[in-house]
């Protein structure tokens, strides 16, 4: 990454709308290949009420713990994509978008009527040099995000940078599944020119 980027991204605003677009129809037309026994519940039941789980689709290599598939161990290293991932052509397509070193890549979804309480993941900031992108599939108007307690207006098929450092916490008061592809990708040039650096 360029010495001017990375003097940059400490400026950087708490969310970003990338300038990348996908297709979200095709992305919810791959949902069907998965089974409800492919979605790990999220560990961290304090954080959430109702119902919040992950789906696999890029892991820590070797790796076979449901809970370690999708929130991996911080020191892990090498990531490859999971059986999962080569069901999903339209997902695979979107992953391969990405011209950054990725970690962790999974679907989240958040059931109707529950809410990812306020909290902060203190890792997950592009100063610390990696970043959470979402690309939302599933949303709409009754899908709240917040980051610093505003709300980020997510529409299906765009791609954001959050700064999750920050807290941020989500409600889901409507009828249907919010699901997001979540990217989590390791700064470099490509990842900066994206970010508008």
């Amino acid at each position: 990454m360029t010495d001017r980027a990375e003097q940059r991204i400490a400026g950087l605003p708490d969310r970003i709308r990338l300038p990348l677009e996908f297709d979200a129809g095709a992305l919810a037309a791959d949902l069907d290949r998965f089974d409800e026994g492919d979605w790990v519940r999220h560990p961290v039941h304090q954080n959430y009420e109702g119902g919040w789980s992950a789906l696999p689709l890029r892991a820590p290599a070797g790796e076979s713990h449901p809970i370690r598939l999708v929130y991996a161990d911080p020191v892990a290293t090498e990531f490859v994509d999971t059986p999962l991932l080569e069901r999903a052509p339209h997902l695979r397509a979107a992953v391969d978008r990405f011209r950054a070193p990725l970690k962790n890549v999974r679907l989240m979804r958040l059931t109707p009527g529950s809410r990812i309480k306020e909290h902060c993941d203190p890792d997950i900031d592009a100063e610390q040099g990696w970043t959470r992108l979402h690309i939302p599939i599933l949303t709409g108007d009754h899908v709240e995000f917040l980051v610093n307690r505003r709300p980020v207006a997510m529409t299906p098929g765009s791609c954001w940078y959050l700064r999750l450092a920050d807290p941020h916490a989500v409600s889901n008061r409507g009828r249907d599944d919010r699901i997001h592809l979540v990217v989590d990708a390791e700064m470099n040039d490509w990842l900066a020119a994206q970010l508008g650096l």
